[in-house]
């Protein structure tokens, strides 16, 4: 069985185009890193290179604005993140608490904004 050569395309390549891209504006490194990200990122056979590629935040802020695929990937993965703690978690117990009449208490200097819908 013939073997398929192995990649081309490496994180070193395509950070130091978007560097380059970066610095000097250079459209074509920033095209030509775009194309590899593309590359990593829509086949299932290099998406561990893509997600290590993510690791930095030039890489990073081309897939947010761009490719928009590592969230995509991560799901079908079935990578999940930790679930954050909830916000009455974090609160120490000896925290101040604020009195019943200030919690209850309305602002009535201030209009309600009007409806935008109205006319």
């Amino acid at each position: 069985m013939a073997r398929t050569p192995p990649s081309r395309i490496n994180r070193g390549k395509i950070l130091a185009n978007l560097r380059l891209a970066a610095r000097k504006g250079d459209r074509t490194a920033l095209s030509l890193a775009l194309d590899q990200m593309r590359t990593l990122a829509h086949s299932p056979r290099y998406w561990e290179r893509y997600l290590t590629l993510l690791s930095s935040p030039l890489a990073r802020l081309i897939d947010l604005l761009v490719i928009k695929q590592g969230d995509r990937i991560a799901h079908q993965k079935g990578w999940r993140l930790p679930r954050p703690a909830p916000a009455g978690a974090t609160k120490s117990k000896t925290a101040r608490k604020e009195p019943a009449t200030e919690r209850r208490r309305t602002r009535a200097s201030t209009p309600e904004q009007p409806s935008l819908f109205e006319l």
